[in-house]
């Protein structure tokens, strides 16, 4: 089965979507990819969603990208002693090491790391910014501060500290056990939180190796900075904006976004718009005309899919919000503009013989009304860099290995199927006739219609992409 839009939706497994019949009804909405988020569940839960997902797949014969999300390190005060405290403006208040339960005048904040990052005039942010404080002072266990926004405030509520990079690693050991378990499931994305620097990338591809691909969270401000070498060493980013918007003042996060999204479409990297996309969804069954605005505007900047977060997982209209959100990218892509708007911000190729081919890919399918391009691909590396021309015409990738399938399913205009390309070598021919016979079967061209292949020679030597050819479906 074909979608028929390009871009491509990451919907939130959970206690609303837990069962088969509700995850088939996703998928069936339009559901791409499916997230299992580790900050929630147990690995029994979350493997029976895993086998589910894979039984849906078997039966629709469509791959099916699995994504498992690390919850990261969290920064969390500790408990109070009586139950909640409110905080008023101009109140004195102190973090320290401390675990004694707290009071209205000091908690414990049990990250050391803190502490040593802080300087006076420096914002702690409470409860994703709904209380914020500001230092008066400090030493290596504590922080005397006031309170510049007040509000309540309960045990465990998370703490930024924006502008400020923690000397706290990426993976905590909840993460390692997480990622051995996700890895032995065989999931197609590993989704990496609390990134602040290369390095960070650099430590989890050295645990995953090639067992999967690695999208980045950007969620911390001090990544930005960073911004092109932490695309270099993932394979996809993830434009987190809940934690983003708690870091970076909200003025700023619509411009982040924009510049996000072109530094992973010049690297032809996949990049993803995450968080409160539908989020009225979560208890209406229409989200507001604004939130439709957001969705639409992902997709006309070329992002590669948009995500679903509590709207799927915890929310009262799971596939209703699935479908709602298919319906926005299928109408954005009708509209003319949108084309017009890719092509505008259409990044240079590369000085490589696989960039030219692809660009030239994009040229044929304006020119001859191209119904489709066929792209075989060992390792994902020619849809992908096809991918990146943003071609009118949607992209039908064929490949030995399920593993790549599944995870092209997160890429944009990427319709992927598993083949067999054993003894293509020496057949070329036979490779661009099975081309034409699998577009036709998948519903992308028939009978007098022009098709674009795309491959390597010879073929399964990854990113050797060479070979273009225009084949007539009937002759």
């Amino acid at each position: 089965m074909r979608r028929n839009r390009k871009a491509k939706i990451v919907a939130t497994l959970g206690p609303a979507s837990s069962s088969a019949e509700t995850l088939r009804a996703l998928f069936d909405a339009g559901a791409d990819v499916f997230r299992l988020n580790f900050s929630h569940g147990t690995h029994e839960s979350h493997k029976a969603l895993y086998d589910t997902i894979r039984a849906i797949e078997s039966d629709t014969g469509h791959p099916i990208g699995v994504m498992v999300d690390l919850q990261g390190p969290k920064v969390r005060i500790g408990e109070f002693a009586h139950g909640p405290i409110t905080l008023n403006i101009g109140d004195l208040f102190r973090f320290d090491l401390d675990n004694t339960p707290g009071d209205k005048h000091r908690v414990q904040l049990p990250h050391e790391a803190v502490f040593q990052a802080l300087k006076v005039g420096q914002d702690l942010l409470i409860d994703d910014g709904k209380v914020r404080l500001q230092v008066v002072s400090c030493g290596s266990d504590h922080a005397e501060t006031v309170v510049t926004v007040g509000g309540d405030l309960r045990d465990h509520k998370g703490v930024n500290v924006p502008g400020v990079e923690l000397a706290i690693s990426a993976l905590t050991e909840k993460d390692r056990e997480d990622l051995a378990f996700g890895l032995e499931l065989g999931a197609d994305w590993v989704a990496q939180s609390f990134v602040q620097r290369p390095e960070d990338v650099a430590e989890l591809r050295e645990l995953i190796g090639d067992r999967a691909s690695i999208i980045v969270k950007l969620e911390q401000p001090s990544a930005l900075y960073l911004l092109e070498e932490i695309v270099e060493l993932s394979d996809a980013i993830m434009v987190a904006r809940g934690d983003l918007g708690v870091e970076l003042p909200p003025e700023q996060v619509p411009g982040a976004q924009k510049h996000i999204i072109q530094v992973c479409r010049k690297a032809g990297k996949p990049v993803v718009v995450a968080t409160h996309m539908l989020d009225s969804m979560v208890h209406t069954p229409v989200p507001t005309r604004a939130e439709a605005s957001d969705v639409a505007t992902a997709v006309y900047d070329g992002a590669d899919a948009v995500m679903l977060s509590a709207e799927s997982a915890s929310g009262d209209y799971p596939v209703q919000s699935v479908k709602m959100m298919n319906q926005i990218i299928a109408q954005v892509e009708r509209d003319p503009y949108y084309r017009n708007i890719l092509e505008a911000v259409q990044p240079e190729s590369q000085d490589t013989v696989g960039d030219a081919v692809c660009s030239a890919l994009r040229q044929v399918t304006r020119v001859l009304s191209t119904t489709v391009i066929v792209t075989y691909t060992s390792s994902g590396y020619t849809a992908l860099r096809a991918a990146r021309q943003r071609p009118k015409a949607p992209i039908l990738s064929l490949t030995p290995a399920i593993g790549v399938a599944r995870k092209l399913a997160m890429a944009w205009g990427i319709h992927a199927v598993q083949v067999d390309v054993s003894g293509a070598d020496t057949d070329v021919t036979h490779v661009l006739n099975e081309a034409s016979k699998i577009a036709v079967e998948q519903r992308f061209a028939k009978c007098g219609d022009n098709i674009a292949i795309a491959a390597g020679l010879p073929f399964g030597q990854s990113g050797s992409t060479n070979l273009l050819h225009i084949n007539k479906i009937g002759d």
